[in-house]
């Protein structure tokens, strides 16, 4: 990040710098439909609200409200965004069982206040019990990096100094997921209740990327320079995972820390090239890759597994091909991007009724994850990122230099 840029976010999100004020009915105009829906203060947005029963009824992803919260400020929405930021701090203070600075994956949505945050939940009939998603339970260290990355956001939009000071409890709690094995970076993090989650060795090239850029924010914010020296410790990991057979990144390692895993993932192509100073000059022939293999209809799909068009991934190399300033390629992603609207304005998180990823669930590992047709935050907030041409890693219209 150039100097001075982030003295100059505040300003750039709120006057559209570059390009025109979104319009109603855009991603921005939905966002703030939504938040604007929930009660007055501190909230959490349900990540699948169209959800009445199950894992995810009511579920409030901390990575869907930290993106959200970012997509906010790009919208020029600061004061709502605050609201998702306020209760990632308050979620920060009133965990039932942690207070080490870590977040968890998942909360129960709706207004945030003092008292000990709830996760979502549900009544399991069969066995007549309440039970928890292990992983909403759990802690990984890449959506701790985006509520990195949120907080440091709003700190720069507002100069709020709690925010900063928020970021830095994260940052140091995560400084435990450091691993020395292979090339180094950090682990995925922790699945599981308290008092003992399982820890989860395996590492990702996804979560590096983002512990990467948002320790990097944190060290030109506090001028401490032990935070850019992890920060090159999570990029000298993604750099790691290259592979020039396929031109492509790895997914990340096994649970021993070195052995690549080769699966192909969207998001583990595009997001290095947005967050790391150096990436693209490196890799450009990435984009090759993803055209070549992961191209789905109009749009991307998240792997080789095909299934359809993911809307979210789809929006994000929309925003990575407007900050390559390739206009027309942008625009018909994001016309792609609009055909997927919910009758409400929302977005899908997949074109067709699922998307696979090529991944199990950590929870169960005989099911595999999969995107379904459903409306989350995420999707909408990728989808204004790409509307605004906000960079989230960089906070501001621009790639790293």
């Amino acid at each position: 990040m150039m100097p001075g840029l982030i003295a100059s976010l505040a300003l750039g999100a709120l006057t559209g710098e570059g390009r025109a004020a979104p319009a109603m009915g855009t991603a921005c105009s939905y966002l703030l439909q939504s938040i604007a829906a929930q009660p007055a203060g501190a909230v959490l947005l349900a990540s699948y609200p169209s959800e009445r029963s199950g894992v995810l009824s009511k579920a409030a992803f901390t990575y869907d409200n930290a993106v959200a919260a970012i997509a906010l400020v790009g919208c020029g929405q600061v004061t709502q965004a605050r609201r998702i930021g306020d209760a990632l701090l308050l979620a920060l203070d009133h965990d039932r069982y942690w207070h080490d600075g870590r977040l968890r994956n998942g909360y129960a949505a709706g207004a945030i206040g003092a008292a000990p945050l709830r996760l979502a939940g549900w009544w399991d009939l069969k066995s007549q019990r309440w039970l928890e998603d292990g992983y909403q339970a759990g802690t990984d260290s890449g959506n701790m990096a985006w509520a990195m990355l949120a907080l440091l956001t709003l700190n720069a939009a507002g100069g709020e100094l709690r925010y900063r000071d928020g970021a830095l409890r994260l940052a140091r709690w995560l400084e435990g997921t450091l691993d020395a094995r292979g090339a180094g970076g950090f682990i995925g993090g922790y699945l599981g209740d308290e008092p003992a989650p399982q820890r989860q060795r395996w590492k990702s090239t996804e979560h590096n990327t983002d512990l990467a850029a948002a320790f990097g924010l944190l060290g030109r914010v506090t001028g401490d320079a032990h935070w850019q020296q992890r920060a090159a410790v999570a990029a000298k990991f993604v750099d790691a995972m290259w592979s020039s057979g396929c031109s492509c990144f790895a997914v990340g390692t096994a649970e021993d820390g070195e052995t690549a895993n080769p699966l192909l993932a969207l998001d583990a192509q595009v997001w290095p090239l947005m967050a790391l100073p150096g990436m693209l000059e490196k890799h450009a022939v990435v984009l090759h890759t993803i055209d070549t293999r992961l191209r789905f209809a109009s749009g991307y799909t998240y792997g080789e597994a095909g299934g359809g068009p993911w809307i979210e991934g789809t929006a994000q190399v929309a925003v990575l091909l407007d900050l390559l300033h390739r206009q027309a390629q942008a625009r018909a992603l994001r016309a792609a991007i609009n055909a997927q609207r919910t009758p409400n304005g929302g977005y899908y998180a997949s074109a067709t009724a699922v998307t696979p990823t090529g991944f199990m669930l950590p929870t169960d590992p005989s099911a595999p994850r999969v995107y379904f047709h459903l409306e989350p935050p995420g999707a909408a907030a990728w989808a204004a990122l790409a509307d605004t041409g906000y960079n989230p890693f960089t906070g501001g219209r621009s790639l790293p230099p």
